[in-house]
């Protein structure tokens, strides 16, 4: 089923009423029944991280961040009380609860306490490589209140951190090998990314299809599977980044183009209608 950009523009604006939380998903596939999950899914993350790209640089002022660490020693002092037995649930989720209260991603918010903490410890600015470590595995930092709360911010956060990407890494493997099988079904002949790295290209798209075929009309020479929505800020994004390079370098003639393929949003029995022989046409 094709999202129209109506239908495209009326999810946005929904989104722009609610939090990112995981009851926002649910209200979101209320409000939209016909669209698949993986669909609203896909945009709800695109329009949050829109979001948090536009206010993240308020989040880590100096003074924003003395009040966010401030939060965690005042947990400590709590959870000082909690192991004397004076008060019970010193566990909350702070900082998840924090995260909530300005409108930041839990993950991000984890990311910027941390660091205030390890630079108050180490009396210097921590690697990045010290802290995506402990992200992925809190059992490293050695303040036990800090790792529980950091855990639950990067167990809750369904838009970003180190879960969220393993989650995108193994969906874009999954896309990228069902895309080789549709290939194959077809019976056309491709040459993959990594054997165009193993011939020592750096830049190259997942596969270039050594006959073309036609989608829709146009004559397609390689194509770039994308595990997630296809927006148009998306695609200016690729355009610059990846797309223009791959045209200049596997395109050898001007009516040639190629196809993007944003696979969250797309069936394989979608794909595999659209795809045929350039040589069927008549």
């Amino acid at each position: 089923m094709k999202l129209t950009k109506a239908q495209y523009d009326e999810i946005a604006q929904f989104l722009g009423h609610v939090q990112p939380t995981r009851q926002s998903l649910r209200k979101l596939k209320e409000k939209f029944p016909s669209q698949s999950q993986s669909t609203l899914l896909s945009i709800f993350s695109q329009e949050y991280q829109k979001q948090i790209k536009r206010t993240h640089t308020k989040h880590h002022t100096a003074e924003a961040v003395e009040t966010y660490y401030q939060r965690l020693t005042y947990l400590r002092s709590l959870y000082d009380k909690y192991l004397n037995g004076v008060m019970k649930n010193a566990a909350a989720p702070v900082l998840l609860e924090l995260a909530n209260e300005v409108d930041f991603a839990p993950s991000l918010m984890a990311r910027i306490v941390l660091e205030r903490y390890l630079q108050e410890k180490e009396q210097a600015m921590p690697s990045k490589a010290l802290i995506n470590s402990m992200l992925r595995d809190p059992s490293q930092i050695p303040d036990g209140v800090l790792a529980n709360q950091v855990y639950q911010c990067t167990v809750n956060d369904c838009c970003y951190g180190p879960l969220v990407d393993c989650i995108k890494h193994a969906i874009g493997h999954e896309h990228e090998v069902l895309l080789r099988e549709m290939l194959l079904e077809k019976n056309l002949s491709f040459i993959a990314e990594d054997q165009l790295r193993a011939k020592g290209y750096d830049k190259t798209p997942d596969f270039i299809l050594e006959v073309p075929v036609a989608v829709e009309g146009h004559i397609i020479h390689w194509i770039e599977s994308k595990a997630s929505f296809g927006d148009e800020s998306s695609h200016q994004a690729y355009l610059q980044d990846q797309f223009w390079s791959y045209w200049n370098r596997y395109l050898n003639t001007e009516s040639g183009t190629f196809i993007p393929i944003f696979m969250r949003h797309a069936s394989k029995q979608h794909i595999a209608n659209e795809v045929k022989p350039a040589r069927n046409l008549g």
